[in-house]
């Protein structure tokens, strides 16, 4: 690869061998070169090629302006994120992520952090990416000495969640987790019972909620069930399940003016039916 422009010290833009205009970092790769110079190969860290989510301006105007070991630490955050999770991540993430640290570490140096207000649910529905936040503040805390609050990990937990559901924002992450808070009171109070936290089926509803959310706010329906006479059946026999759905559904009418359809009714009812019977 050769050096198509020079973004700083340790940030180069360059073509790949597919002829993809890529960001490539490294301590050191730019000092003195020049347009068509060879880069070292031994001395890059990362290459970010750009694509749908990720564009190679909102990369270069960040990149630029962020201190190099701000960067490595977003990389080893978001490596090991996608390792503990197994999961993909959207390229996004390289962005989102790397700018809050950044902004946190400044606000923590200037004396002005921010309050999470939505940490004790994010504790409670992401608690796997909250851990991983939790291990990202040990991460800036080896490389950097300096403890960020508690508050972060839940916003980098959230970076995480958000990274997960494609084109979902983090204000829409928010809202899902305060959605979910909402749904899991209207059964508390239908049922007048706490609900066991720590059980299998309660956490296979959580999950549920995140997907039957995440398909509200992206249009997305399930696949008609065509089994009309199981959802008959299903009604009739967990009729008190089934109105603690409806209440549900009203829920969602009147906050979102979305109707759910009957198979996300049923779904419902299913789960209410496992996490309410002890």
């Amino acid at each position: 690869m050769k050096v198509k422009k020079v973004i700083n010290n340790n940030i180069v833009q360059s073509i790949d061998s597919a002829n993809n205009e890529v960001i490539v970092m490294g301590k050191g790769i730019g000092f003195q070169k020049k347009v068509n110079d060879p880069i070292d190969l031994d001395a890059v860290e990362k290459i970010y090629t750009s694509n749908k989510s990720i564009s190679t301006n909102k990369l270069t105007e960040l990149l630029a302006n962020v201190e190099l070991e701000h960067i490595q630490i977003a990389n080893e955050i978001i490596s090991f994120a996608k390792a503990s999770l197994g999961k993909k991540l959207s390229d996004n993430i390289y962005i989102t992520l790397t700018d809050h640290i950044d902004n946190a570490i400044q606000r923590y140096k200037t004396d002005l952090p921010i309050r999470n207000a939505l940490l004790w649910e994010i504790k409670r529905f992401y608690n796997h990416e909250f851990l991983i936040g939790k291990e990202a503040l040990s991460i800036i805390r080896n490389k950097l000495n300096i403890d960020l609050p508690e508050d972060e990990a839940g916003f980098i937990a959230l970076h995480i969640v958000n990274a997960q559901l494609d084109n979902s924002k983090i204000s829409q992450v928010s809202e899902m987790t305060q959605i979910i808070q909402n749904i899991l009171n209207i059964v508390k109070y239908h049922y007048k019972m706490d609900l066991d936290e720590y059980s299998l089926n309660y956490e296979r509803f959580i999950t549920h909620l995140k997907f039957f959310i995440h398909r509200l706010f992206s249009g997305v329906e399930l696949e008609k069930n065509k089994d009309e006479g199981f959802l008959f059946m299903l009604k009739e026999r967990y009729k008190e399940e089934y109105t603690c759905a409806l209440k549900i559904r009203d829920y969602i009418i009147k906050e979102f003016d979305r109707d759910l359809k009957e198979d996300e009714m049923i779904y419902l009812t299913i789960h209410i039916r496992r996490i309410t019977n002890n």
